[in-house]
């Protein structure tokens, strides 16, 4: 049955925002990140970078831009994206550096902001202050969440139908250019009843609960801050009847990976399961609904497909690692729905295993959790994320020691992520003067020739303000080169656990980012070549600069000096008889 949402609604959505400030806030120059600030609540420098991180997302708009747009070198774009299939399918974000628009990496971030904006959007209780309130960015937050969220209600048109991609992966791989001249046709990928995908079916569902429940002001409990400001009912209600679609059509079509449905869409973002989309769809609807059933449905489907056993990264594909903390969360809140203490236990068997090892992360040299596999297309991502999960924890946590341990852990990988690193790269972008200068994006790159996009144009044409890199090499090593795109491209799940995070230290933290501390020129860029799956030249290991490569060239060179003349005088010897190799 096909489902048709009223237009007041539709239009309601825009009327009810949040205003937007007047004058807009807009970033500040880099070299404003090298200066400290007073500190002080808010800390300015959090507050800016909160911004910043909101800002990206405006600048990765597809569509037609609103009079409000911030980000005055990007343009209209993909205006016919639906038409293929007859239906409106503009708007929504580019996923990344290039332009396809992509369901499921994009329900994962919405869900995981709207889950940190229910946490950490409010600030003290006893000062009645929101986190992103108080940096002057919830009607931002607001803003960039229904840009995402009523495109999504677009490529849900029905119930058991769901567009999963628009645009082609390689033909717009193989465009380097601005977005007036993006290349066509840019067909529209769906999942339907005869061929479905339960983990972006469930996974979208996820993210309407999620954002549903902050819309609604359905907070887990005093132990959080409670969401920020952005009650409206008539929207959280359009939101959740999405969401009880999708769960539904999840549950009841067979059970898929969407790439086996759609193998085209599931080139850019293949999924690896889908019992942990359906475990936490199941989750934050037994919320929205005050549902002990669904909770139910969502410990089945956790013990269904081995989920405990799971220890590896939370990101767009891999929801498992925050199904334990949303588990106790939930039945922190409401006890009838299950046994807190069991949650408890299951949640910190995963994060002792980041803080304390035994998982399969390490760290590197400098500090940066990293994962084998995962990590190498996009390091600081699952540090990120682990981050945040701690970060969201820390009021359940059993102990005082643990609560301090993931405390620190998580500030250790913020801080890495913020300059205190091997490299001193902040790696958000226009946040100082030492973050990258050339992120892999062909919208701010300003250049047009796809075989050197190194050199095209030497120089980025715009600062990609707040874009979240890929980050460095397993040797912590920064390239900074265009074309290595695991090192330099942004995507919109990268800034996504960052927000939360920024969020947090807006209020909690007096003292700077770190990157405040670098000055320009801090980073100096390693000699050799990265190590990934865009260059394979510096995969033997970190490369000695070249001071380091003529004082090994002059110690070789002394040593077979040394080595000829003890060969010589051998020789000499055993000319003259003086010397029977022989003879003991």
């Amino acid at each position: 049955m096909r489902n048709i949402f009223p237009l007041f609604i539709v239009c309601g959505h825009v009327l009810a925002q949040v205003p937007l400030p007047q004058p807009p806030f807009m970033p500040q120059n880099a070299s404003l990140g090298a200066i400290s600030s007073a500190g002080g609540v808010p800390n300015p420098q959090w507050s800016s970078l909160l911004g910043n991180l909101l800002f990206f997302y405006e600048a990765q708009r597809s569509g037609k831009l609103p009079s409000t747009n911030r980000v005055k070198w990007r343009n209209d774009s993909a205006l016919t994206d639906g038409e293929d299939v007859k239906l409106d399918l503009t708007g929504g974000y580019y996923d990344a550096g290039d332009y396809i628009k992509c369901t499921f990496p994009l329900s994962a971030a919405v869900m995981s902001i709207c889950w940190g904006a229910t946490d950490f959007g409010k600030g003290k209780k006893s000062l009645h202050l929101k986190w992103y309130d108080l940096a002057n960015q919830t009607p931002y937050l607001d803003d960039m969440l229904r840009w995402s969220l009523d495109w999504l209600i677009k490529a849900h048109p029905s119930n058991d139908t769901l567009f999963v991609q628009v645009a082609d992966t390689n033909l717009t791989n193989a465009y380097w250019g601005g977005d007036q001249n993006i290349p066509e046709p840019r067909p529209s990928y769906q999942i339907n009843s005869t061929s479905p995908g339960t983990d972006v079916a469930a996974g979208t569902a996820a993210a309407f609960a999620a954002c549903s429940n902050l819309y609604a002001n359905r907070v887990f409990s005093s132990s959080y801050s409670g969401p920020a400001t952005l009650q409206n009912s008539t929207y959280a209600a359009t939101l959740l009847e999405h969401a009880q679609q999708l769960y539904n059509f999840a549950t009841s079509a067979p059970k898929v990976v969407y790439q086996q449905s759609v193998p085209d869409a599931g080139a850019a973002y293949p999924s690896s399961g889908y019992g942990d989309e359906l475990a936490i769809a199941a989750l934050f609807l037994s919320w929205a609904q005050n549902s002990t059933s669904l909770f139910q449905q969502a410990q089945t489907y956790y013990s269904q497909y081995n989920l405990s056993a799971y220890q590896g990264v939370f990101n767009w594909d891999s929801k498992t690692p925050g199904l334990p903390i949303l588990f106790a969360q939930v039945a922190q809140a409401n006890p009838s729905f299950g046994n807190v203490s069991k949650w408890q236990t299951e949640a910190e068997s995963y994060l002792d295993g980041v803080v304390y090892g035994g998982g399969e992360g390490y760290s590197t040299r400098g500090g940066l959790l990293y994962y084998p596999s995962d990590s190498d297309d996009a390091s600081l991502n699952p540090a990120l994320n682990a981050a945040m999960l701690l970060s969201r924890y820390l009021p359940l946590a059993s102990t005082g020691k643990r609560k301090q341990d993931y405390y620190n852990y998580a500030k250790g990988q913020v801080d890495y992520a913020l300059g205190k690193n091997p490299m001193s790269v902040p790696y958000v972008v226009g946040a100082n003067p030492n973050s990258p200068q050339n992120p892999h994006s062909a919208m701010a790159s300003g250049g047009s020739n796809i075989s050197d996009i190194n050199n095209s144009p030497p120089q980025e044409a715009y600062v990609l303000y707040g874009a979240v890199v890929g980050g460095p090499d397993k040797y912590d090593r920064f390239f900074d080169i265009r074309a290595d795109w695991p090192e330099t491209e942004p995507a919109i799940d990268y800034n996504a656990p960052m927000l939360t995070l920024a969020a947090m230290h807006v209020l909690n933290d007096t003292s700077d980012p770190f990157y405040t501390s670098l000055q320009a020129g801090a980073y100096q860029r390693p000699a050799g070549m990265p190590c990934d799956a865009a260059y394979t030249d510096g995969c033997g290991g970190p490369q000695l600069s070249e001071g380091g490569q003529i004082a090994v060239g002059v110690i070789v060179g002394c040593a077979g000096i040394i080595i000829f003349s003890l060969v010589g005088w051998w020789g000499w010897l055993s000319w003259k008889g003086d010397y029977d190799p022989c003879h003991y």
